[in-house]
């Protein structure tokens, strides 16, 4: 079971990086990409991260309870850019807390998200019952 949970521990890893490289390059100017996919390609993309961190941090967890955390911290972020202080104001405005706590409430965002997580759960789902590498013979 151990050596499940690492080499699971790895794939979402693995995932979570080409995530972050896809989120990032949705945003750059290096790849031209299509208005929509510009718009909300990194929204989704940033929600399906935070899907694949929970796989690592929490690798015995149901996927609907990664699922649902996911949901729970992503609308938490997403309704916290309502709350604007000086000392939370200044976080956002560093890099990494742009990435992470955002600028300003947006309620597309919050569909981005179920889209991003709900297709991290498929692949979740196919990936723990080999739905993609199973062949007939």
């Amino acid at each position: 079971m151990e050596n499940n949970i690492k080499r699971n521990r790895l794939l979402y890893i693995a995932l979570t990086l080409v995530t972050i490289a896809c989120g990032l390059l949705s945003r750059s100017e290096f790849v031209p990409m299509p208005d929509f996919v510009s718009t909300y390609g990194g929204d989704t993309l940033w929600a399906m991260m935070v899907f694949w961190l929970f796989c690592i941090f929490a690798p015995g967890w149901k996927t609907w309870q990664i699922l649902l955390a996911a949901l729970l911290f992503s609308f938490a972020i997403e309704y916290s850019q309502l709350y604007h202080a000086p000392w939370i104001d200044s976080l956002r405005h560093t890099t990494p807390g742009g990435l992470v706590l955002g600028f300003g409430f947006k309620s597309s965002d919050l569909v981005c998200y179920t889209i991003g997580i709900l297709l991290g759960a498929g692949v979740r789902f196919a990936v723990n019952y080999r739905v993609f590498f199973r062949y007939q013979e």
